[in-house]
């Protein structure tokens, strides 16, 4: 007899039926420099559920063997200003609350390390960042205040550092058992005197509530909310300080110690599982309806001849390129990071191209893949001298 699957977050076995996606790319965030490539590109199936008990979304067919991390997995969202400006509001937020000033600095999951040269920057820390994507080559290797190991962070690590804050923006999604992950790092980061752990996840409320489908990726093995995202943090044998929404509500967060695994304030009521689970009873249906507006969307503008093109080549433009098709008549992906430039979208053999590229193109409409960005690119574009209506997702 099949036993149900487990929830990630709390463990129980009441989980409802959520979405099947099959086929998608395993990697949204590696790009191919041949198309043939990124058409051949590996798949997997995505068989959502969602936890009744804790208002947690989890894939049950995730394989996390798929899944290796290299630098060619790129997923920085740093050459944005908006963005860049969110990240250094939230790293002097951070320094002022904790008083992260001359202290030991650790990001897991570092990315090529534009976050935790921030905190560094702004509160003269130092500075260790390990992630197995890092890329050294995208950061100044004079500055003596960062470190940074390609390589997965461990309790043997954090014995050693004894650092005062550690980091953890949008990995703990990627973990297949974030309580044992988080548990794991607990023991040691106690040692250090009861340092701060900050962590950041996209909100799973914004995907099922607000309907942000394009967030759905393999990549990505649980999506939380604040109910189940604190679960996990208090399983793992910490007390939770503070917890939010951030970044337009598209991501959610949580600040803690380790302690005796409590919640020092209650959740929002919209993250309630009673709340979120009316959105997860009609989700797949108006995630099939979202999907067939904008297959039809595309192929009106194809008809008439029109040239369209994606603004965004990470895991939103990847799945909804993914779920529209191969022929849905886009060409081009608009990218503002210069290392994406040149390359191919995974699955469906899209080619990466920089903003001035529409000087020449002149295309008629631009898909914006966040509207978060929709002010910045609207910029953009009339800076360039192009005329082209937007539409966001």
């Amino acid at each position: 007899m099949k036993h149900p699957p487990q929830c990630p977050a709390c463990q129980s076995s009441t989980s409802l039926d959520l979405l099947d996606i099959p086929e998608v790319p395993v990697y949204c965030n590696v790009l191919w420099p041949q198309r043939e490539q990124a058409v051949g590109a590996a798949r997997g199936t995505m068989n959502l559920k969602y936890c009744n008990d804790c208002a947690h979304v989890f894939n049950a067919s995730y394989d996390e063997a798929l899944t290796v991390y290299t630098p060619a997995y790129d997923n920085s969202l740093h050459f944005s200003p908006h963005f860049n400006q969110y990240a250094r509001d939230l790293a002097a937020r951070l320094i002022e609350r904790y008083s992260l000033r001359g202290k030991k600095l650790v990001e897991v999951g570092c990315g090529k390390g534009d976050f935790l040269m921030m905190l560094c920057e702004q509160g003269d820390n130092l500075g260790w960042g390990f992630d197995r994507s890092f890329d050294p080559q995208r950061v100044d290797a004079q500055d003596s205040r960062l470190n940074f190991v390609q390589d997965f962070y461990t309790p043997q690590h954090a014995a050693r550092l004894r650092p005062d804050f550690v980091c953890l923006r949008h990995v703990l999604e990627h973990i297949a058992d974030p309580t044992a992950f988080l548990s794991l790092l607990r023991p040691d980061l106690a040692v250090s005197g009861g340092g701060v752990f900050y962590v950041e996840v996209p909100n799973a409320l914004f995907t099922l509530r607000d309907l942000g489908i394009w967030d759905l990726i393999y990549e990505h093995c649980s999506y939380f909310t604040l109910t189940s995202l604190t679960h996990a943090a208090i399983r793992s044998g910490f007390d939770v300080l503070s917890q939010g929404e951030s970044f337009g509500g598209q991501f959610i967060y949580v600040e803690m110690r380790p302690g005796s695994g409590r919640l020092q304030l209650p959740v929002p009521r919209e993250h309630a599982p009673s709340v979120v689970g009316a959105y997860a009873n009609t989700f797949a249906s108006q995630y099939r309806q979202k999907v067939r507006e904008w297959k039809q969307r595309q192929y009106d503008m194809r008809s008439q001849r029109r040239v369209t093109v994606a603004w965004g080549g990470g895991s939103k433009g990847v799945t909804f390129l993914n779920a529209l098709g191969a022929d849905c008549g886009i060409e081009f992906v608009v990218d503002l990071n210069p290392k994406k430039h040149g390359k191919y979208i995974a699955g469906t053999g899209q080619r990466v191209v920089g903003p001035e590229f529409l000087r020449d193109l002149r295309p008629s409409d631009v898909i914006v893949m966040n509207p978060i960005y929709l002010n910045e690119i609207s910029g953009l574009i009339r800076n360039l001298g192009v005329n082209a209506n937007l539409f966001t997702l």
